[in-house]
């Protein structure tokens, strides 16, 4: 089935005829869009996320208007199931927000559509403090087009009592000691055997948007989506048949809930809370909520992500990026290299419990607002992000093979395809993305 290339619609305009039949979009546009014509001293800021992090944006967009006098910072906050469809309308409409917030895996659709701002010379200082990972997830045929302000990752979050219940009492407590996948398998195996009606082992973040978490364990078993030059798909590999054959596993030996697959409606991590898992692969943005909903209801703790042939975990997090239609376009730079100084990244990430970009703050103890002992093991995590491994979900169109994912993996895990099949299906669809990432490069 052909993809719908978001990138061709908003670099053609076409999205704006598309725009309403897309859910959520009525009104959006105007409502996230403060720009005025002539008002250079009005920077328009949309910003998506939890009530922490409107909070905490909005201190730092009244610190950048201390500093920069006679400035006025507009800054809106909607829902994240809001955010890309009002921005790609705007975009195609010119009536988007001058900065905006946007996840990596959507960094390449909007750099590639020729839709941001090269803010290469305004971030000098902060790319001088950024691993090439960091860089590459917000650069697009060498050219910087965002400001990283965090990441974050997986951990497998467990709870101790349950596992010493089930006679597991050695948990790995260093990032060499991490478990393979074949004691991953024998923990589970464990914890289902000694599990109460209606618990299970663990679960897995890999829900709607969250399918591109699968490549986890693609990338642990040394496989990736695309070959090195990003110009064919090579999904259907033998790394790629060891991740998948793994990992629908997990529902053929009941470790995991029916519910969680990949297109499950509900998110596992309320599972956990609940007390009906033992452990789960959860990201460090969940600690917040974990620390207000668990409470002291039970004992939770953190360790590292299983390895295969190598550790592994994804790139999660959000750049801040400025539109290239931006009113006032070196203002919106100097806005995206405020909010990336070591001040404002810190104050950032300690109040929203997310990880810093910059290698200066990741080698410091940060003091977050909460759960500051297990941030530790997802500081680690991160180290293991591979350059690689960044460039497969920063590609022009991962956006549509992150909805392949989803749909295809639910196929194996619940729908009775083989994992020879799905591969198939899910390396055609790949080879489609390929092919417009070429296309794309020879433009």
């Amino acid at each position: 089935m052909p993809f719908l290339n978001r990138r061709s619609l908003l670099a053609g305009g076409g999205l704006v005829a598309a725009a309403p039949a897309l859910s959520g979009c009525a009104g959006l546009t105007q409502r996230v869009s403060a720009t005025t014509a002539g008002r250079r001293d009005l920077l328009s800021v949309q910003v998506y996320g939890t009530d922490v992090e409107a909070k905490i944006y909005d201190e730092l967009a009244r610190r950048f208007e201390q500093t920069r006098r006679g400035v006025t910072v507009d800054l809106v906050s909607v829902p994240f199931s809001e955010a890309s469809v009002g921005i790609d309308t705007g975009l195609a409409s010119g009536t988007a927000p001058d900065v905006f917030r946007v996840d990596y895996p959507t960094m390449g659709v909007y750099a590639s559509a020729d839709q941001l701002l090269d803010v290469g010379d305004a971030l000098d200082d902060l790319s001088g403090d950024l691993s090439e990972a960091f860089l590459g997830a917000v650069s697009h045929d060498d050219r910087v087009y965002g400001m990283p302000q965090h990441v974050d990752t997986s951990a497998l979050v467990y709870r101790p009592d349950v596992l010493r219940d089930a006679g597991i009492t050695a948990v790995p407590d260093r990032p060499e000691d991490a478990w393979s996948w074949d004691e991953l398998a024998d923990v589970a195996d464990r914890l289902t055997d000694a599990a109460p009606d209606g618990s299970s082992a663990f679960g897995v973040n890999w829900q709607a948007l969250g399918a591109f978490r699968w490549l986890n364990f693609l990338f642990q078993a040394g496989g990736h989506v695309y070959s090195d030059d990003l110009t064919r798909a090579d999904l259907d590999s033998p790394e790629g048949r060891r991740a998948l054959e793994f990992t629908a596993s997990f529902f053929e030996r009941g470790w995991v809930p029916g519910s969680t697959s990949t297109k499950a409606a509900t998110y596992p991590d309320a599972l956990f809370t609940s007390g009906t898992l033992a452990m789960l692969y959860a990201g460090n943005f969940l600690l917040p909520a974990f620390a207000e909903t668990i409470k002291d209801r039970f004992e939770y703790a953190v360790t590292y992500l299983p390895r295969d042939r190598r550790r592994a975990s994804e790139l999660g997090g959000n750049a801040l990026v400025a539109s290239r239609t931006a009113t006032n376009p070196d203002l919106a730079a100097e806005f995206l290299a405020f909010m990336g100084e070591a001040d404002q990244m810190q104050a950032f990430c300690e109040a929203a419990v997310l990880l810093p970009t910059r290698t200066s703050l990741l080698d410091q103890q940060l003091d977050f607002a909460v759960a500051a002992d297990l941030m530790p093991v997802f500081a680690d995590q991160v180290t293991t992000i591979e350059d690689r491994d960044v460039a497969d979900v920063t590609t022009a169109t991962f956006a549509e093979v992150n909805l392949a994912l989803a749909n295809e993996l639910e196929q194996c895990f619940l729908g009775g395809r083989s994992v020879e099949d799905t591969l198939a299906a899910l390396d055609e669809q790949v080879s489609e993305s390929a092919a417009l990432n070429v296309e794309d490069g020879a433009r």
